[in-house]
């Protein structure tokens, strides 16, 4: 009898090409996750009086840090963008040397807590429109990323009719004392009518003891006169 040797052929292993494909997608979704980003915080818009003097926020953050950061923010006036400022940012903390382009302009972030905003005074209707913030970080290959920032000048800032809030505030607070009396009331019912059941129950336990205490002095009281006397 033969024996017949079935043999496993190993798998085969992909490409080299495949394996420094998958170590490269890898690398880059890494960098990804660390790219450079820039913020304007969560209301990327701003109302202003004419004449007044605004700050239009922008931070940085990059989760590798930084070296030799490139920023700058720019104006888009009826679709040409005019740079505002720009500089570069040596090393985090480090308060860089600002060029600005525009009058009424101050570089006011000092790079404090990643801090590059800037301020305008004497704001004018001209000024109204989209700023971008924008950052380029070498240490991150040239990750960039920019943010828009709107403002808008007005004449007078629009009075916020409350009166619906106020409505629906004052509703909530009415339903809320109702069911605080309704629970109060239902609370008090349940005590007096609590007290006025331990009150039955004493006057049942003591007139079932006065009538147990009669009842047994007629019968001793019958009884003598039915014991017949001796001779």
């Amino acid at each position: 009898m033969e024996v017949q040797w079935i043999g496993v052929k190993p798998p085969k292993l992909g490409s080299p090409h495949a394996a420094v494909s998958l170590i490269f997608s890898m690398l880059l979704a890494v960098l990804s996750t660390q790219a450079l980003e820039m913020s304007v915080g969560k209301i990327p818009f701003l109302e202003a009086l004419n004449g007044s003097t605004v700050t239009l926020p922008c931070t940085y953050s990059s989760c590798i840090g930084i070296k030799n950061l490139y920023f700058n923010w720019q104006f888009n006036n009826n679709g040409t963008m005019q740079k505002v400022c720009e500089s570069v940012i040596r090393s985090e903390g480090v308060v860089p040397d600002v060029s600005i382009y525009r009058d009424r302009v101050a570089f006011v972030g000092k790079n404090q807590n990643h801090n590059i905003s800037i301020m305008l005074w004497n704001i004018t209707f001209e000024d109204g429109g989209q700023y971008t913030c924008f950052g380029r970080n070498p240490k991150e290959m040239d990750k960039n990323h920019s943010v828009v920032f709107n403002l808008i000048v007005v004449d007078e800032l629009r009075v916020v009719d409350n009166t619906l809030t106020i409505i629906i505030a004052s509703a909530v607070g009415g339903a809320i004392a109702l069911l605080m009396g309704f629970m109060l009331l239902k609370n008090f019912t349940l005590f007096v009518l609590s007290k006025l059941e331990e009150k039955n129950k004493e006057c049942l336990v003591t007139s079932s003891g006065i009538d147990n205490t009669e009842n047994g002095l007629s019968g001793s009281k019958a009884e003598a006169k039915t014991t017949p006397k001796k001779k």
